[in-house]
């Protein structure tokens, strides 16, 4: 939305600017390159922000939400392995349910040779992910907290700008002197001038 209003408020401006009126009337002149000037000023400071923020708030968020991806299959890999587990830890538990004979026993044997290295594959995976993951949770609002610190202090410094440029504008096309009450007589005389047009219908 800043950025459609600065773009439209320096077309605006130019458009004033090249404005006929600006040939025949000196002061008109002078306000409207006041108003070109400020508003070009306008929209190089929201350029600016604009830029700020996507380095260090919309940049750093993309980052960290590209760690998702990897996290979900890591814990599609523990789910997997888990599953393994299951399966062969089941396979052991039949065989040791049976009656105790020789080829049931060589079989229990490879069946549990065959578990360990999966269960152990396992313990490390769901290992990793318990330390891993509340780590994780954990650190998001250190990481958070200087791209919301940024973003403020971008938001600060453009609007501490925009004041400053609008109360320049302001003292340069102002008429000196003049009061608030005075400056709105003078702006209902002009609207009386205005109704006072054939052209304009009474409402």
């Amino acid at each position: 939305v800043e950025n459609w209003t600065a773009d439209s408020a320096v077309k605006i401006s130019a458009d004033l600017l090249s404005n006929p009126l600006c040939e025949q009337d000196q002061a008109f002149l002078e306000s409207m390159t006041a108003l070109d000037t400020a508003m070009r000023r306008m929209d190089a400071f929201n350029q600016e922000k604009v830029n700020q923020i996507q380095k260090t708030v919309i940049d750093p968020l993309k980052k960290y939400s590209g760690v998702f991806p990897s996290l979900n299959m890591a814990v599609k890999r523990r789910e997997q392995a888990l599953q393994d587990y299951k399966r062969l830890q089941s396979k052991v538990e039949k065989y040791e349910e049976k009656e105790k004979t020789g080829p049931v026993m060589v079989k229990l044997h490879q069946a549990r040779e065959e578990l360990r290295p999966v269960k152990e594959d396992f313990e490390a995976k769901n290992k990793q992910l318990l330390d891993e993951m509340p780590k994780f949770y954990h650190s998001r609002i250190d990481y958070f907290q200087p791209s919301f610190e940024a973003l403020i202090r971008a938001q600060v410094v453009y609007f501490t700008e925009m004041y400053k440029i609008f109360s320049e504008l302001t003292d340069q096309i102002d008429q000196a002197g003049l009061t608030d009450e005075q400056r709105e007589r003078e702006t209902e005389a002009k609207l009386s001038e205005l109704r006072a047009l054939s052209i304009v219908a009474d409402d």
